[in-house]
């Protein structure tokens, strides 16, 4: 008995449920380190600094990317549901890694399997939801998916805190990793079903020209698609700086253990909240304006945080962070997919995270060794301006596809 495929979101709600359910978990995992690890590492292994800065997040921004990279050919040859499974095997033992981590390469390697785990997991469920909605909804269910991601970001983040603070730093803030991985596993296992006759359908009505060269258009040879790459890598770049610097500078501005946790997670959690409303936003209005809005919002939040002596106004500069990526992140996904024809949209997504989450290792990079010669505040005045000048970016190079309320540009040249 044949079953009917059919695009669209409620048409789809069930497994779309599960998927955002599943994502979930995989923003958990990378929570449980954002606020703890610096803390982690100083005080279970008497390391400071830069060194720290460009090894875990250094190793776990490679390991993502190039697991995003890989995704680009494994998902000609496999099934997205088993790639779902295979970043759920590699998440398994990351929470035991890190309890009875002997030595910082033990924390090193629990890392790279997160972050193996963040690309092949986070990529699949973003792949199968535009596989599953089509093209009316996309920028509404990126929205919901990145939502469901970032919010469990933030609220694993202060679970996290809470726990060192209240427990230690060695073992409390890494059990939660333990079940939300095996959660993740057993859903996926049991519930979730492959969407590859969605994909034929759609190859099969799409009028959308086929690329070239995937990778070379996707990663700036294509003016949409090309901009929105190099935008995306911007953006973890400064995410990435603010991940490995926001608990020193907050604590050499005299705040508590508790008001870091709780500030690290703001920003995460009104990212992902936001989303649920920028990402259909990016369904009635033009993506260009949203992202080259939302860089400028992010560089304004940095440059708020550098002078920021008091709760008030970091909270604010969080606050800024988080919409302007709640602007940029669903709709560079959205934008990818709408200008991919179906049969390289999981390439160019992929090409796209590749790019976007090495970002993560420029922000190390940036983070360790400008921080260490100039200091954290001229570092975040450098990473505002590179954020500011992509947004520009993005203004000036982009094209608008949708109907809106700002003027439209044809897209009639891609190259």
């Amino acid at each position: 008995m044949s079953i009917e495929i059919r695009h669209g979101l409620r048409q789809n709600w069930q497994q779309f449920s599960l998927l955002v359910l599943v994502n979930a978990f995989v923003g958990a995992m990378i929570g449980l380190e954002r606020a703890v690890m610096p803390g982690f590492a100083e005080t279970v292994f008497q390391k400071q600094g830069q060194v720290v800065l460009l090894s875990f997040i250094g190793a776990f921004g490679i390991a993502k990317a190039f697991a995003n990279l890989a995704m680009a050919s494994l998902s000609k040859k496999y099934s997205r549901k088993m790639l779902l499974v295979a970043g759920w095997l590699l998440a398994i033992p990351v929470p035991f890694l890190l309890i009875y981590a002997e030595s910082w390469s033990m924390v090193v390697v629990a890392n790279i399997l997160l972050g193996l785990n963040q690309g092949l997991a986070w990529s699949s469920t973003v792949i199968m939801k535009v596989d599953l909605v089509g093209e009316k909804n996309r920028g509404l269910a990126m929205g919901i998916n990145e939502f469901a991601g970032y919010v469990s970001v933030g609220l694993a983040a202060y679970l996290a805190s809470w726990l060192a603070t209240e427990y230690g730093y060695q073992t409390a803030p890494f059990i939660p990793g333990i079940i939300f991985s095996f959660l993740g596993l057993l859903i996926t296992l049991i519930w979730i079903r492959d969407t590859g006759h969605h994909v034929k359908k759609e190859s099969v009505e799409s009028r959308i020209p086929l690329l070239e060269n995937v990778f070379i258009d996707t990663s700036y040879r294509h003016k949409t698609i090309g901009t929105v790459t190099i935008n995306g890598l911007v953006n973890n770049m400064n995410d990435g700086v603010i991940w490995g610097l926001l608990p020193v500078l907050l604590i050499n501005k005299g705040f508590s253990l508790t008001e870091t946790g709780m500030l690290a997670g703001l920003y995460p959690a009104v990212w992902g909240l936001a989303q649920l409303f920028t990402g259909k936003l990016g369904d009635t209005h033009c993506k260009k304006q949203l992202i080259s809005t939302g860089m400028l919002m992010q560089a304004t939040g940095i440059l708020i945080l550098v002078i920021a002596p008091i709760t008030f106004l970091v909270a604010l500069s969080m606050i800024l962070l988080g919409l302007g990526t709640a602007l940029v992140y669903p709709n560079f996904l959205s934008m990818i997919a709408n200008h991919s024809h179906p049969s390289q949209r999981a390439a160019s997504l992929s090409i796209f995270r590749f790019w976007r989450d090495s970002g993560y290792v420029f922000g190390a990079l940036v983070a360790g060794f400008t921080a260490a010669f100039a200091g954290i505040p001229t570092t975040l005045i450098l990473v505002a301006i590179i954020t500011g000048a992509a947004g520009l970016l993005s203004h000036f190079r982009m094209c608008c596809t949708n109907k809106t309320i700002w003027k439209e540009t044809p897209c009639l040249e891609i190259y």
